[in-house]
Protein backbone atom coordinates (compact mmCIF):
# COMPACT_ATOMS: atom_id res chain seq x y z
CA UNK A 1 0.00 0.00 0.00
CA UNK A 2 1.32 3.45 -0.90
CA UNK A 3 2.02 5.90 1.88
CA UNK A 4 -0.27 8.60 0.41
CA UNK A 5 -3.24 6.24 0.19
CA UNK A 6 -5.48 6.00 3.29
CA UNK A 7 -6.11 2.53 4.70
CA UNK A 8 -9.57 1.04 4.40
CA UNK A 9 -10.03 1.31 8.16
CA UNK A 10 -9.16 5.03 8.15
CA UNK A 11 -11.32 5.67 5.10
CA UNK A 12 -14.43 4.26 6.79
CA UNK A 13 -13.62 5.69 10.24
CA UNK A 14 -14.32 9.31 9.30
CA UNK A 15 -16.64 9.42 6.27
CA UNK A 16 -20.34 8.68 5.89
CA UNK A 17 -19.62 4.94 6.13
CA UNK A 18 -18.40 5.46 9.71
CA UNK A 19 -21.98 4.77 10.85
CA UNK A 20 -21.77 1.26 9.37
CA UNK A 21 -18.30 0.71 10.82
CA UNK A 22 -19.45 1.79 14.30
CA UNK A 23 -22.55 -0.40 14.05
CA UNK A 24 -20.48 -3.38 12.96
CA UNK A 25 -17.94 -2.98 15.78
CA UNK A 26 -20.51 -2.32 18.52
CA UNK A 27 -22.99 -4.91 17.18
CA UNK A 28 -25.76 -2.29 17.31
CA UNK A 29 -28.79 -2.14 15.05
CA UNK A 30 -29.34 0.17 12.09
CA UNK A 31 -32.52 1.08 10.26
CA UNK A 32 -32.12 0.81 6.48
CA UNK A 33 -34.63 2.24 4.04
CA UNK A 34 -34.47 0.37 0.72
CA UNK A 35 -35.79 1.07 -2.77
CA UNK A 36 -39.04 -0.92 -2.65
CA UNK A 37 -40.14 1.19 0.35
CA UNK A 38 -39.31 -1.62 2.76
CA UNK A 39 -37.46 -0.91 5.98
CA UNK A 40 -34.87 -3.22 7.50
CA UNK A 41 -33.91 -3.20 11.17
CA UNK A 42 -30.73 -5.26 11.38
CA UNK A 43 -27.20 -5.76 12.69
CA UNK A 44 -24.37 -5.14 10.22
CA UNK A 45 -21.81 -7.96 10.01
CA UNK A 46 -19.83 -6.67 6.99
CA UNK A 47 -20.00 -3.94 4.34
CA UNK A 48 -17.99 -2.36 1.54
CA UNK A 49 -17.63 1.04 -0.12
CA UNK A 50 -20.65 0.35 -2.35
CA UNK A 51 -22.90 -0.18 0.70
CA UNK A 52 -23.23 -3.89 -0.03
CA UNK A 53 -23.95 -5.37 3.39
CA UNK A 54 -24.14 -8.68 5.17
CA UNK A 55 -26.92 -8.35 7.75
CA UNK A 56 -28.07 -10.54 10.62
CA UNK A 57 -31.28 -10.68 12.65
CA UNK A 58 -33.16 -8.67 10.06
CA UNK A 59 -36.70 -7.48 10.70
CA UNK A 60 -38.23 -6.34 7.41
CA UNK A 61 -41.29 -4.07 7.60
CA UNK A 62 -43.49 -2.79 4.76
CA UNK A 63 -47.05 -1.71 4.00
CA UNK A 64 -49.36 -3.37 1.47
CA UNK A 65 -52.72 -2.22 0.16
CA UNK A 66 -54.85 -5.33 -0.45
CA UNK A 67 -56.49 -5.56 -3.87
CA UNK A 68 -60.28 -5.45 -3.79
CA UNK A 69 -62.85 -6.82 -6.18
CA UNK A 70 -64.83 -4.70 -8.61
CA UNK A 71 -67.10 -2.12 -6.99
CA UNK A 72 -65.86 -2.65 -3.43
CA UNK A 73 -64.57 0.06 -1.11
CA UNK A 74 -60.88 0.80 -0.96
CA UNK A 75 -59.01 -1.44 1.44
CA UNK A 76 -56.98 -0.08 4.32
CA UNK A 77 -53.19 -0.48 4.17
CA UNK A 78 -51.85 -3.48 6.07
CA UNK A 79 -48.48 -3.41 7.83
CA UNK A 80 -46.48 -6.57 7.20
CA UNK A 81 -43.22 -7.83 8.62
CA UNK A 82 -40.94 -10.83 8.47
CA UNK A 83 -37.74 -12.05 10.10
CA UNK A 84 -34.65 -13.03 8.11
CA UNK A 85 -31.70 -14.54 9.99
CA UNK A 86 -28.98 -13.69 7.43
CA UNK A 87 -29.14 -11.46 4.37
CA UNK A 88 -26.87 -10.00 1.70
CA UNK A 89 -28.15 -6.55 0.73
CA UNK A 90 -26.89 -5.09 -2.53
CA UNK A 91 -25.79 -1.49 -2.10
CA UNK A 92 -27.66 -0.02 -5.08
CA UNK A 93 -30.98 -0.67 -3.33
CA UNK A 94 -29.99 1.27 -0.19
CA UNK A 95 -31.57 4.73 0.13
CA UNK A 96 -30.91 5.67 3.75
CA UNK A 97 -29.14 4.21 6.78
CA UNK A 98 -29.92 5.43 10.31
CA UNK A 99 -28.80 4.44 13.76
CA UNK A 100 -31.55 2.59 15.57
CA UNK A 101 -33.74 5.33 17.06
CA UNK A 102 -35.05 2.93 19.76
CA UNK A 103 -31.75 2.10 21.42
CA UNK A 104 -32.53 0.35 24.69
Amino acid sequence: MESGEPSVENEFATGPLSLLLHSMKSNSQVLINVRNNHKLLARVKAFDRHCNMVLENVKEVWTEIPKTGKGKKKSKPVNKERYISKMFLRGDSVILVLRNPNIS
